[in-house]
């Protein structure tokens, strides 16, 4: 049985927009989707050749993409409920970034006070986290003040 390329694209919109539900993709298949599916709509109105409308829907969706991600992350910082503890694995040097151990894993930090160093395998605590920077101070902050 032959489908048209209207019902194929609102088909592929449609399951591509499903899957973020069962397969979280931070709304990359949900703006696949979507790109399809005004691809579909206009398929619906305007005869379009495949090439074009393969190429509507891939620059559809690249926007889509990039709205999604732009929106989702506007350096808006995430408080973590309390102080958490990590170890740092390189120096962290004034306004520069290093390497903290949390939770098992390697993350990107900062220190909170701009202008003060850490050094490595000293232990801090977490306060902060923006994007994929952990926002850090020293165990013995309070005894340098």
């Amino acid at each position: 049985m032959f489908l048209n390329p209207t019902v194929l694209w609102l088909l592929a919109g449609s399951i591509l927009c499903l899957m973020e539900f069962f397969l979280p993709t931070a709304f990359n298949a949900f703006s696949l989707g979507v790109g399809a599916l005004l691809v579909g709509a206009l398929t619906m109105v305007i005869r379009l050749s495949v090439g074009l409308q393969i190429f509507l829907w891939m620059l559809l969706s690249l926007g889509f993409v990039y709205l999604s991600h732009r929106l989702l992350s506007q350096g808006k910082a995430h408080t973590l409920p309390e102080a958490t503890e990590g170890e740092t694995l390189t120096e962290i040097l004034p306004g520069k970034t290093g390497r903290v151990l949390y939770e098992g894993n390697s993350w990107q930090a900062r220190c909170l006070e701009r202008s003060q160093s850490i050094g490595i395998g000293e232990k801090v605590y977490v306060v902060e986290r923006k994007g994929t920077t952990l926002i850090v101070m020293p165990a013995n902050y309070l005894l340098q003040s």
